[in-house]
């Protein structure tokens, strides 16, 4: 209890030197529990949000469901709007239908965002030059069959469509195979940073899809920096701020905890000239629109 009081303490200090964190949406929060080190649990962050004023939160992990977590969250963490989702990654038996529409029945109604394989999808495993096991969206340059009735079961239940680890051209599949078949909520899985690396034309084309971009504060901020600051924000500027959305993809042990995350990738935006009014767009308005 007095870790967090004191954290509180040195947050708000922070927080008054930036731009405003009230009603931000982050769609990417990692936290504890967790087969991995993170820095924070979820319970500590959900309440730590709630105090500052967010809008919502999707609790995110790589290889378990997160509704239930999520529906614990919201208990003691009023107003704070607090989503889960389910990865489908190998320890959920990878492109799996069950492991979605089991999610859709979790009490409360917290189960939200559907990612396609992250950490286990082909494109990661053979970026990495791993050899273990991986999980397949495509065949011969085709969406696999169960990845069509996953898609189903999004749009069945109005979930959103995250495109996770797969590969630029994957992603334009999953995209054009989603609005398709109706779902209505779609984000791509940090475009900007390994091993999604799309180019402006490959974001511009699916933002045209009516997906939105999702830029994730560790690509410039943390312990694995893999652009420039003037390249992020470039590259936000190329796709629009109409269709991209801020995200932390914080909780890494050597990270910073998700609240001072965002509150530096606000200086470091406004301190490229990207406007208040935009950054409100992009890490309130948008990812608010995609969750409601």
């Amino acid at each position: 209890m007095r870790i967090l009081f004191l954290l509180l303490i040195a947050e708000f200090a922070l927080i008054a030197q930036t731009a405003d964190l009230k009603g931000i949406f982050d769609i990417h929060a990692h936290s504890d529990p967790d087969s991995v080190p993170r820095s924070i649990d979820a319970l500590t962050l959900t309440r730590l949000m709630a105090l500052k004023g967010f809008g919502g939160v999707v609790l995110k992990n790589h290889y378990e469901s997160t509704a239930g977590l999520a529906y614990l969250a919201s208990q003691q963490a009023p107003g704070l709007m607090i989503f889960g989702g389910v990865a489908l990654n190998r320890p959920v038996g990878g492109i799996n239908v069950a492991a979605v529409e089991r999610m859709a029945l979790v009490k409360g109604g917290h189960g939200k965002v559907v990612w396609m394989p992250t950490f286990d999808s082909e494109n990661e495993v053979k970026f990495r030059k791993e050899a273990r096991p991986f999980v397949s969206v495509s065949k011969n340059g085709t969406l696999l069959p169960e990845v069509l009735a996953v898609i189903d079961v999004i749009a069945k239940n109005d979930f959103v469509l995250a495109t996770g680890h797969s590969t630029p051209a994957e992603t334009k599949m999953i995209l054009t195979a989603a609005k398709a078949r109706g779902v209505k909520r779609m984000v791509v899985t940090h475009p900007v940073i390994a091993p999604v690396l799309m180019t402006v034309e490959d974001m511009k084309w699916c933002a045209s899809q009516g997906a939105y971009l999702e830029f994730v504060s560790n690509a410039i901020i943390g312990a694995a920096i893999n652009m420039t600051p003037k390249q992020f924000v470039d590259a936000i500027r190329a796709v629009g701020v109409e269709r991209v959305i801020l995200s932390s993809d914080l909780g890494q042990a050597a990270n910073p905890i998700h609240t001072e995350g965002w509150a530096m990738l606000f200086r470091i935006l406004e301190k490229e000239g990207v406007t208040a009014s935009e950054i409100d767009r992009m890490a309130k308005v948008n990812p608010g629109t995609l969750l409601r």
